[in-house]
């Protein structure tokens, strides 16, 4: 008997760590957990960077407000998140249907030195046709880096060369420009369009003070 109790004791001790582990989980890490201050991106309207497309037209975040926007920064010589996030955005792109033609798609390049406006031209062309390239000046790119609170690096690699470390989550803003939530490196296609249908149903939301 006193077996039977102390196996239950056990058995109830480890279910309190168990729902004490999710709880921490769940208030840190999950979906319970706080942004970090300090590391949201700040609206559109109160950015500023001017950068050029791939069709050599002049762009900014003005050029983004009133309509969602989907942005995504990275570069063509990019082994693998970047061909595969833009992959993802173009299946969720389809997925989306007629929606996904009241969206802004853009993706910045962190790499201007090799990205030039012919190079975007010619990379976001292998993708969903919605998609847009952004170039311009280094200090433009790290003024939109900043207000994106987006982080990049360049890294050598053997050869003379360099590779580029960014971050790799894609940005959603509603028509008004607010910042309404990211999407991860291989997130789910079944999480990652409910959101995009999140910011696509605050097109008519007023601003609120």
């Amino acid at each position: 008997m006193w077996r039977r109790k102390i196996l239950g004791f056990g058995a109830a001790g480890a279910g309190v760590l168990v729902f004490a582990l999710f709880i921490g989980w769940w208030q840190v890490d999950g979906p319970g957990s706080p942004e970090p201050a300090g590391q949201m991106p700040i609206a559109l309207s109160a950015m500023d960077f001017s950068l050029t497309d791939h069709e050599g037209k002049e762009v900014g975040p003005g050029t983004l407000v009133g309509r969602p926007s989907m942005v995504f920064f990275g570069f063509t010589y990019c082994p693998d998140v970047c061909p595969t996030t833009l992959s993802d955005i173009s299946g969720w792109l389809d997925d989306l249907g007629e929606e996904a033609e009241v969206m802004n798609v853009v993706f910045i390049t962190v790499d201007p030195e090799r990205d030039t406006v012919e190079a975007m031209a010619e990379y976001v062309g292998h993708f969903h046709s919605a998609i847009r390239g952004w170039t311009g000046e280094d200090e433009e790119i790290e003024a939109a880096a900043r207000s994106f609170r987006a982080s990049y690096e360049q890294v050598p690699t053997e050869g003379g060369n360099y590779t580029m470390n960014h971050t790799a989550s894609v940005f959603l803003f509603d028509a008004v420009g607010r910042f309404v939530t990211t999407i991860d490196y291989h997130e789910p296609r079944e999480f990652a369009v409910p959101k995009i249908k999140r910011a696509l149903k605050e097109i008519a939301k007023p601003e609120t003070s």
